[in-house]
């Protein structure tokens, strides 16, 4: 199976759509006004516009009242919300658009009760935990903390980058890998060449798995 690769936390039209054209499937876009990463509505409907087909586009939302969220779900085309605050399922099925559930990974942490909680989240998102920031901090968990099957797909995050990419897909075999931090510049701001060179490690590790 081909590892999906989401980059989250694009603020510029250019990087994004190169970032679609090196074969990214997903783009992540941040409205939590307190990261460094946040866009607002009018940002995003540029950048989404500017991309090319069969690119998605995923909106990530931190304990976001609901009227914002139908706001941006109005004015911009997005294919999937993802959730990274302590929102209950109920409160992200409501919207009638697939969702992403992201889950701080720390101890005593138990993924077969959320995934049984979020049962039709279309992949819970595994994340390193931070006490002051919700996502994007390049830290990295513990991976053996992640069980060896789990009802939905898993989405890993946390601390990746090109020098361990390969060994991220080969050691836990998820669904997916988003990375946000691992192919920055400066906190917003992607580099080319790193998320070439992220994007090439996952394919010639999807080729010694396959």
């Amino acid at each position: 199976m081909r590892t999906r690769v989401k980059i989250c936390g694009f603020t510029r039209i250019e990087e994004a759509v190169y970032a679609a054209h090196q074969g990214i499937d997903a783009i992540g876009l941040v409205f939590y006004p307190p990261s460094p990463r946040h866009v607002e509505i009018e940002q995003a409907i540029r950048i989404v516009n500017a991309l090319p087909a069969f690119t998605s586009v995923v909106a990530l939302f931190v304990d976001e009242q609901e009227a914002q969220i139908r706001e941006v779900l109005a004015r911009v085309p997005i294919d999937c919300l993802q959730f990274h605050g302590d929102e209950p399922a109920e409160a992200c099925r409501i919207y009638d658009k697939r969702y992403i559930k992201a889950v701080s990974m720390r101890e005593g942490i138990d993924i077969a009760a959320l995934a049984q909680h979020y049962h039709d989240a279309a992949g819970l998102l595994l994340d390193a935990f931070h006490p002051d920031a919700k996502g994007g901090t390049g830290s990295q968990f513990d991976w053996a903390m992640i069980p060896k099957s789990c009802t939905l797909p898993v989405i890993l995050a946390g601390g990746l980058d090109e020098t361990n990419a390969k060994q991220a897909v080969q050691a836990v075999r998820p669904y997916a890998l988003d990375v946000s931090s691992g192919v920055e510049a400066a906190k917003g701001i992607k580099d080319s060449l790193k998320i070439a060179a992220f994007i090439k490690q996952v394919n010639e590790a999807d080729r010694v798995t396959t």
